[in-house]
Order: structure tokens, then sequence, then C-alpha cells
């Protein structure tokens, strides 16, 4: 767990449709050092605040008007914005079960105490991160595996067209890739573009 000081630069987001709650969690946050940087009575406005705030987590309560917690959620996580936590009072099973599909990373049950925060704050954090890496390195093999099919089939194209055998129509698209400064899925799409015309 970080120290204090680290933690100033943590930004937290709460929302909780009872000014007592928000002023009691803005208290025990700022006590434990995070910066609250936006406070919402509502799920509509705790996603404004924090598509305009960025936060590092938000803390949401799931009873609140308009739209509840889970739905609040739902949306900043579909958005990727923040890692989220759940504070609810109620620990059913049909909760717990809209809470998990819509992405909370961590979930405190009320009463909870000022030492229970850090803790849940800092695994939610690590998780969203875990998550935003995975995201990162998922697109990133999308992107080799779709540049792989495009030469591959180049390749097959200069075969065809020009005679030539595997190891040779790679070369040719590698160094059209040189030559023109482009990547070889660029070359690539444009053989197979020039192919279809």
């Amino acid at each position: 767990m970080p120290e204090g000081n680290q933690m100033s630069n943590i930004k937290v987001l709460i929302a909780d449709d009872e000014p007592i709650i928000r002023l009691d969690l803005k208290q025990m946050l700022e006590s434990l050092g995070y910066d609250v940087v936006g406070e919402a009575g509502d799920g509509k406005e705790a996603v404004e605040l924090a598509r305009e705030h960025k936060p590092d987590v938000c803390i949401l309560d799931v009873k609140m008007p308009i739209m509840d917690g889970i739905e609040a959620v739902d949306i900043i996580t579909e958005e990727n914005i923040a890692p989220t936590i759940l504070l609810t009072a109620y620990s059913d099973k049909e909760l717990i079960e809209r809470a998990k599909a819509a992405g909370v990373f961590a979930y405190l049950v009320k009463p909870f105490k000022p030492s229970d925060l850090a803790p849940t704050i800092e695994v939610a954090r690590a998780r969203f991160e875990q998550n935003v890496l995975l995201g990162k390195e998922v697109s990133s093999l999308t992107e080799r595996l779709e540049a792989r099919k495009a030469i591959d089939r180049a390749k097959g194209i200069l075969m065809d067209s020009q005679s030539l055998n595997e190891a040779e129509a790679y070369r040719r698209i590698q160094i059209q890739s040189m030559n023109l400064r482009k990547t070889m899925r660029e070359v690539a799409e444009a053989i197979i573009l020039a192919k279809s015309i």
C-alpha cells in the first residue's frame, strides 16, 4: 500500500445520494491522503463528472436516483474511464450479479471502516491497469494477425501474377515497404486493392 504522500496524487470521484454519507466518505478519503475531485448525488451526475475529471477511481453507491450506481458503472466501464468500487448496504445476490456484469472492480458493504478503503482502492486500480494492458496486448495481437493475413494474401497474388515463389514474393513486399516507407501491411493492402480493381 502506498504512503500518504503518494496517495495525494490519486484522484477519487464519489457518488452517493445522501450528502452526510458523501461528506463522511470524503473525509475518510482525504484523511487517507486521497484527492476527492468530484462528488455526485446520482449516477447520471457521476458519469458526467467521471468524463470531466478522469479520476483514478470512482466510488459509487448502488441505490441512487435518476441512474443507479450499477448503471453508472456500466457506462464508466464501457468508456474505460476508471476502475469502479460499489458501496452498498445491500449484499443480495441479484445486486452482486448485476455489479459483476457491469464490470465493477470492487464491492464494499456498509458499514465499512476507513481502513477498508485503501486496500480496496489499490486492488481496484491494479486490476484496472491489468485490464488496460491486456486490452492493448489484444489490440496489438489483432493488428499483427490482420497484417499477417494481408501479407499472406498479397504474397499469393504476387506468386500467381508474377510467377514468384513465396520467399521472392515476401522479399518484393519487404523491399517495396522500405522504398515507400510504408508498413508491409500497407504495401500488402495496396497489392490486394490493385488486384481487385
